[in-house]
């Protein structure tokens, strides 16, 4: 569940997106920023420190992201931090980029295997996926071991399962059923 603040500083930077049609380009420069904070947790740490000024955040922001973000993202980061609302950055960014998919007929598919499947095995599983749903398919490739082998995909609420593990489950449950 959403936090309404980060759903309002979602919706905020999305409705300037579609105002200057850059959706697509936010969408990408979101992602990279939120790989940069999930990948540094120095970063993260800064920008919440209570004990760091707002203009030290700012210097920051324009040192570290003016070349490779536009204006406007820079402006929405100073913004954040002039409201000390840098605690919700990943959530509002994980809500803008779910925003931006839905504009852009996105979805994103998980996919879980025992081991690494082949880009054409990838290929396969996104073009059958997009034929089916009738969207983009995004592909997140997660290796679980435990699935012994075949493939699990997660599209929103849906998951499509036809792994080993799933056909040992059920006939485990059968078995439990037989016995009583």
């Amino acid at each position: 569940m959403i936090s309404e603040a980060a759903r309002v500083y979602a919706e905020g930077l999305f409705a300037l997106a579609k105002e200057s049609d850059t959706v697509k380009e936010k969408k990408e420069q979101a992602v990279m920023l939120l790989d940069i904070i999930c990948e540094s947790d120095d970063l993260s740490l800064f920008l919440r420190a209570v004990r760091v000024s707002k203009e030290e955040k700012e210097q920051l922001i324009d040192t570290v992201f003016q070349n490779a973000f536009d204006h406007n993202m820079c402006n929405f980061l100073k913004l954040l931090v002039s409201k000390d609302r840098t605690y919700y950055l990943k959530e509002i960014l994980g809500h803008f980029i779910a925003l931006c998919n839905d504009d852009l007929g996105i979805e994103c598919a998980e996919v879980s295997s025992a081991r690494q499947l082949s880009e054409e095995d990838y290929e396969r599983i996104r073009k059958a996926l997009e034929k089916m749903r009738g969207k983009t398919i995004q592909l997140t490739k997660l290796i679980n071991p435990a699935l012994i082998a075949g493939i699990r995909v997660k599209i929103g609420s849906t998951v499509m399962d036809a792994t080993v593990e799933k056909q040992i489950d059920d006939m485990k449950k059968n078995l439990l059923k037989g016995a009583r």
